[in-house]
This record gives structure tokens, C-alpha cells and sequence, in this order.
């Protein structure tokens, strides 16, 4: 597979190492031919880069906070999306980012079960505070709906793509991305 920037030109003929960004990880990278993956339904995925630094990095959340009374400690934390999101910018700025400079991406979200917990919708809330409360420019979001993603995200250069997984033909009214406010541009592969 080939990156494609939105005019068409192929960026990078570069081979690919992909790292596949599991439930409650966080994987950080300056490697050009790395790609993060991930598969999410009602988990978060922020894409965080700094172009300048040539860093970026992804995380995966499961739940935006612990319920009252859940202990999270260790591994157990990563689950979480304070500490997930703490630990995808402090592991941006160990490998040369600078805050002020990174730019963010948010998938997923999903209501994946009618007449369940709106568990997507809490875990996109979160992260869009969190953002707005951190001072990262929120440039790009796909979240919500009822159906899972696959996320392809070359972290160096900001570059990602987003699949809705369904079963049904494509219905482009109900996969089309939503932007975030105009703060920057998103660069699609």
C-alpha cells in the first residue's frame, strides 16, 4: 500500500513496519516508515504528531475514566483515558516533540450496541476536553456512530486514514469524517 496525500501524489514509497496499537497501549515513533494501526469500536484512538520533530504517536482507550469506586493502578491504567493520553504526550515530548506544536487527531467512539451505555460517546467527550483543557489543536476527528474503524496513522508526517468496518455497502452519508474547526490541515494517505 502507498500513502496518498489529498491531491493524489504519492508520498512515500518507503517499506512499511506497521505496529499495531493494541487496547490500552500507546506506541510513540520518529521512524518515517512506521505505521500505527489500530481497530477500534467504542475505544478512542488519539493520533498526536509534531511535524517539526518528525514524532507522533498513537494511543488506545478503553473508557474515559474508572467508574466509582474501580481502583487504576498499573497496567490497569493505560486502560483509562487520563493516564493513556498523559502517557501518549509525555512520551511525545521524551522523543523531541513540543507541545506547543502538536496537532491531534481522534477516532472512534462508536455506540457499538442500541440500548447500552453510551460508552463511545463518553470516551469522544473525554478526549475532546482533554484536548481543550491541554491546549492540542483538535484538527481532525472521525467519532461516533454505531460502527467500528480501522486506523492507519504514519505518525511522522501526520498522515492517517480511517475505514469504517461494517458488513452493509458503504453508506457515504454515515461515513463521511467530520471535520474539527478549521485550526490546520489534515494530510489523508
Amino acid at each position: 500500500m502507498s500513502f496518498m496525500t489529498p491531491a493524489g501524489n504519492r508520498s512515500s514509497l518507503l517499506p512499511e513496519k506497521r505496529i499495531n496499537v493494541t487496547q490500552g497501549t500507546t506506541r510513540v515513533t520518529s521512524d518515517s516508515a512506521v505505521v500505527l494501526t489500530t481497530v477500534l469500536g467504542s475505544c478512542v484512538a488519539a493520533c498526536l504528531f509534531d511535524g517539526i520533530a518528525g514524532v507522533g504517536g498513537m494511543n488506545h482507550f478503553l473508557l474515559s475514566e474508572p467508574r466509582e469506586g474501580d481502583l487504576s493502578f498499573g497496567a490497569q491504567s493505560e486502560r483509562y483515558g487520563a493516564y493513556a493520553m498523559e502517557l501518549l504526550i509525555n512520551e511525545m515530548l521524551k522523543a523531541g516533540a513540543v507541545r506547543r506544536r502538536m496537532k491531534a487527531y481522534l477516532y472512534g467512539g462508536a455506540n457499538m450496541h442500541a440500548g447500552m451505555h453510551k460508552i463511545g460517546s463518553a470516551n469522544a467527550r473525554f478526549a475532546i476536553g482533554f484536548l481543550a483543557r491541554d491546549g492540542i489543536p483538535l484538527t481532525y476527528s472521525n467519532l461516533g456512530g454505531n460502527a467500528a474503524r480501522r486506523v492507519d496513522f504514519r505518525a511522522v508526517k501526520g498522515q492517517a486514514r480511517c475505514r469504517v468496518l461494517t458488513d452493509q455497502p458503504p453508506d457515504e452519508s454515515k461515513t463521511t469524517p467530520t471535520l474539527a474547526a478549521s485550526l490546520g490541515d489534515v494530510e489523508l494517505f
